[in-house]
């Protein structure tokens, strides 16, 4: 099972609150007949009292509609191919600069999900990919640092500290990779 700590976490606690194992909570599911999410979410929360935040992850676990889920048993090439389909395709060059130059950081892991690519040592230090279908988000974590015009701060609860957005990889320059390299290093 390929689950982030935090999400693994919050399943066993699910698990403890409802008293069933997660096959039984996924057959449970199924034996709903519900196909849709909002439906499943509701159902859970009326049926077996989770909160909002526990029957949206139940929900994605059972459905194996998260990103990961999607993303599992595909190569990285097949999962960047989906994520730079149709109008997509022209922010892959974006992608592709600045690979090439974190790849030179050091080790690290590359988690592709089904909208984007996370980037991880000990702890995820970004997230990259299209917005839009002409906007590229590069997503960072890092603390004691500023937010700028460029280097977006976004608000505390989210997945990343900061975004920078791109239309062209004229503008990955070494402004952009001084960050990254903060990011990298703070999470290894």
């Amino acid at each position: 099972m390929d689950l982030n700590k935090a999400v693994e976490t919050q399943l066993n606690n699910i698990q403890t609150k409802t008293g069933k194992s997660l096959d039984d909570l996924v057959a449970w599911v199924k034996s709903t007949g519900l196909s849709k999410h909002g439906e499943i979410r509701d159902r859970l929360k009326t049926d077996l009292g989770l909160g909002h935040g526990d029957a949206n992850t139940l929900t994605h676990y059972a459905l194996q509609s998260d990103g990961a889920s999607q993303a599992a048993n595909k190569s990285s090439d097949a999962v960047l191919d989906e994520i730079y389909a149709g109008p997509k395709a022209a922010l892959r060059p974006i992608h592709e600069a600045l690979m090439a130059r974190i790849e030179t950081f050091g080790e690290f892991e590359i988690a592709p999900k089904k909208g984007y690519v996370s980037l991880r040592r000990k702890k995820q230090f970004a997230m990259l990919g299209p917005a839009t279908n002409t906007r590229f988000e590069l997503g960072l974590n890092m603390k004691d640092v500023e937010g700028t015009e460029r280097l977006l701060a976004q608000p505390p609860g989210g997945m990343c500290q900061f975004k920078v957005k791109f239309t062209d990889a004229s503008e990955v320059d070494d402004e952009v990779f001084g960050w990254i390299r903060r990011a990298f290093d703070a999470a290894g």
